[in-house]
C-alpha cells in the first residue's frame, strides 16, 4: 500500500539548509496498524505530512496504492488526500458554527456527492462511533472526547485506504484516551490501515508495529503483537 523509497526533505533556512529527512525507506501494508515515534525534531511530523500528501519530499519516491505522489502537483495530492487519506488531528480542526453532522459530512462535500449521500453516509458514520444521539450539536457542546470522535467519523466518512492520526489523544484526559484508542482498534479490526503519530508509550502500545524516528532516519522498526 504504501512504498517510500530514500525519502529526503530539506528545509531552506537564510543561508543554509536543515536536513530533516535523510534517505527514508518503508513499506506499510494494507491492513497494517502502525505507531510513528520519536523526540522532537527526529522528523516524524515532517514524515506524515508526506505520507499524508500535506508535503512533497526533496527527493525520494513515494508509491501510494500504485500510484506515485512524490511527482503530484497540489491539485493532484489534493485529489488523493481526499480520496484516500482520513486524517484526525489533535486539534480535532472542526467548523465551530458547524453541526457534527455537517462538519462529517463536509469531505463529501469535496468529493462532489449529493445532499442527500452526504447526509445518509455522514449519520452512518456518527453512528458508529458512538454519536447518534449528539448529530445536531455543535463543538462547544461537546466534550473533547465527543469532539474527537466527531473528528474520527469525519476521517471514515470517504471510506479512506488510511486512517493517518496525529497525536490523537494530546489533548484528553487518560480516560478519555482509553476510549478514543479503542475506537481506534475498532477501525482497525474493520480493515482500516492506521497510521498513528505519537510521543506517548502507551498510546503507541495499541498499534502492530512501531516505527522509531531519530535525527531524520528510521531507528528501530519492531513489531508489537
Amino acid at each position: 500500500m504504501i512504498e517510500i523509497k530514500e525519502i529526503k526533505r530539506d528545509f531552506p533556512l537564510g543561508n543554509e539548509t536543515v536536513y530533516v529527512l535523510k534517505g527514508i525507506d518503508l513499506t506499510i501494508n494494507k491492513g497494517e496498524y502502525v505507531a510513528l515515534m520519536g523526540p522532537s525534531g527526529s522528523g516524524k511530523s515532517t514524515l506524515m505530512n508526506i505520507l499524508g500528501c500535506l508535503d512533497t519530499p526533496t527527493s525520494g519516491e513515494y508509491i501510494l496504492n500504485g500510484k506515485d505522489v512524490s511527482k503530484m502537483d497540489d491539485d493532484e495530492l489534493a485529489g488523493i488526500r481526499n480520496k484516500e487519506i482520513g486524517f484526525v488531528f489533535q486539534t480535532f480542526n472542526l467548523l465551530p458554527r458547524t453541526t457534527a453532522l455537517d462538519n462529517v459530512a463536509l469531505p463529501m462535500v469535496y468529493a462532489g456527492f449529493s445532499k442527500e449521500e452526504r447526509m445518509k453516509r455522514a449519520t452512518e458514520v456518527l453512528k458508529q462511533v458512538g454519536l447518534g444521539d449528539r448529530m445536531d450539536h455543535k463543538p462547544n457542546q461537546l466534550s473533547g472526547g465527543q469532539r474527537q470522535r466527531v473528528a474520527v467519523a469525519r476521517a471514515l466518512v470517504n471510506h479512506p485506504s488510511i486512517i493517518l492520526a496525529d497525536e490523537p489523544t494530546g489533548n484528553l484526559d487518560s480516560r478519555t484516551s482509553v476510549e478514543i484508542m479503542n475506537l481506534f482498534n475498532e477501525i482497525h479490526a474493520n480493515g482500516n490501515t492506521v497510521i498513528l503519530v505519537t510521543h506517548e508509550e502507551d498510546i503507541a502500545e495499541h498499534a502492530h508495529r512501531i516505527i522509531r524516528l531519530r535525527d531524520g532516519v528510521v531507528e528501530s522498526d519492531n513489531r508489537n503483537k
